[in-house]
């Protein structure tokens, strides 16, 4: 949510001293961007997931410019942040800080609707919990979490897909991804 108790305990966790990788989310970046010089409080390793609307927040900008510049201003964000950003929407775009960028080659209407990105978040941070890297982490739990949205237009249609949906085409998804790996050597 975004009432004033919830952009206190943001506040108040971005005071905490040695937090682990963090990654910020839906309402979370809402709260972020109203707190003073946020980007200068987040630690070192965090993970950025905003939708182009939550980015034009965030950058004080129109959601036509971000859709206009994402690659751009992903890698311009990234660095002037120091974060990881993934920017979703089609062709989901993760940078880090460095420079580096990342285009998914996903593009599906089976992912535009609630809570698939809740799910994306969950992945990305289960991999930061196993100790995956925040950039190689937002990659990896993009292309799952896309991987497993194809499979989801292909068995269910484009229209009518659920977060729980995409929730259980996960583990089918990385057994493939797992095999494929094996196969390949």
């Amino acid at each position: 949510g975004q009432s004033d108790e919830t952009r206190d305990f943001v506040d108040a966790l971005l005071a905490a001293p040695g937090l682990p990788p963090l990654l910020i989310d839906a309402d979370g970046l809402n709260n972020l961007a109203q707190l003073p010089d946020w980007p200068a409080r987040l630690p070192a390793d965090a993970i950025l997931t905003p939708h182009p609307a939550e980015l034009a927040r965030l950058c004080d900008l129109q959601v036509g410019d971000v859709v206009a510049r994402r690659w751009d201003l992903a890698r311009e964000c990234a660095a002037a942040w120091n974060v990881v950003l993934l920017v979703k929407g089609p062709y989901t775009v993760v940078a880090e800080p460095g420079g580096l960028l990342a285009v998914l080659p996903i593009a599906t209407a089976a992912l535009a609707t609630a809570g698939t990105g809740d799910v994306l978040a969950g992945v990305i941070g289960g991999l930061l919990a196993q100790g995956v890297s925040p950039f190689q982490a937002a990659c990896l739990g993009a292309a799952v979490h896309g991987a497993a949205g194809e499979c989801c237009a292909a068995e269910i249609g484009l229209a009518g897909t659920l977060a729980g949906d995409l929730l259980s085409r996960l583990p089918p998804t990385l057994a493939w991804l797992a095999e494929a790996r094996a196969a390949a050597g």
